[in-house]
């Protein structure tokens, strides 16, 4: 999906800020590259195309992705146990995330860089979460943010758009609620989709540019991509949805240990880094590496 400013769209074609970029762009700049926003997402829905997102905590793979085509690319709460080494989502904090924000948001040129807002961040107040979303716009430089949560938090959404931030939601599993759900449990099942769909369209209607259905249903997902205008995003939520997310590591194969059912793994980054390393160790221990044409 790329972005698209044609004529038949109902958003106005994107004019350069009115403010000034940062550096002057000069002769021998690079050419910008045309940045994804919400309205693309939004067009992908109403197309019937579908676009891609994946997690980066980094300069590195938030610039690979980005020049892939991943079209949105998350600063998720699961650097928590995916960087930082934790157990869990849980633990992981808004000063530990910015950083990580401002890394990929740098490094992506073409992408919409959206972050997840850690438990405990948003959680007490609509004013509470405008405070922290305002945060990860201005000093995580993020395009916006993602919360979990159904249609209590209707209202939260509706404040954070109100103040000039993007929202995504996240219903189904919401990993930050693990302990309240009893574990990780499939959400949605038989007459719990009603619940669903009724969060989805609370949270849409309060301003929400996209709805993430996480360990859902295939079915329960398509009804409730149909229930919406806003698109819709899944992981472990079938194919009716307008995107799809997967955690970065566990799509290139370096996580370790037994994978999600819902994960399919493109590559063993596992097993090409151990073998790299191993050469490498042995190569300095064998006293093969430095070698001349290594030395000065």
């Amino acid at each position: 999906m790329a972005p698209s400013n044609s004529s038949d769209s109902s958003m106005p074609a994107e004019v350069p800020a009115p403010y000034g970029t940062g550096p002057a762009v000069t002769a021998s700049s690079p050419k910008p590259v045309a940045r994804i926003r919400t309205h693309h997402l939004q067009q992908a829905k109403a197309k019937g195309e579908r676009f891609a997102m994946l997690t980066a905590y980094e300069q590195y793979t938030a610039e690979i992705f980005d020049q892939a085509g991943i079209e949105v690319l998350l600063i998720g709460d699961s650097a928590s146990n995916n960087v930082f080494g934790n157990e869990t989502s849980l633990p992981v904090t808004v000063d530990e995330l910015l950083p990580l924000c401002r890394a990929v948001a740098r490094s992506a040129k073409r992408a919409l860089v959206v972050a997840d807002l850690p438990f405990g961040s948003y959680e007490v107040s609509a004013e509470q979460a405008v405070a922290t979303g305002v945060r990860f716009l201005k000093e995580g430089l993020v395009h916006g943010v993602k919360i979990e949560g159904g249609a209590y938090y209707a209202g939260t959404v509706r404040a954070m758009v109100q103040a000039g931030i993007p929202v995504m939601a996240h219903i189904g599993f919401t990993p930050q609620s693990e302990h309240s759900l009893g574990g990780y449990r499939v959400q949605g099942r038989g007459d719990d989709a009603t619940r669903l769909i009724e969060d989805a369209v609370a949270l849409a209607n309060a301003g929400a540019f996209c709805v993430l259905m996480e360990m859902v249903p295939a079915e329960t997902a398509a009804a409730v991509d149909a229930a919406v205008e806003v698109p819709t995003i899944g992981i472990g939520a079938g194919n009716a949805t307008t995107g799809q997310v997967l955690v970065w590591q566990d799509m290139a194969g370096l996580r370790g240990g037994k994978m999600a059912k819902f994960v399919k793994q493109y590559a063993d980054l596992r097993t090409t880094l151990s073998e790299a390393a191993k050469a490498y160790a042995d190569d300095v221990r064998s006293g093969q590496f430095p070698g001349p044409e290594h030395s000065f």
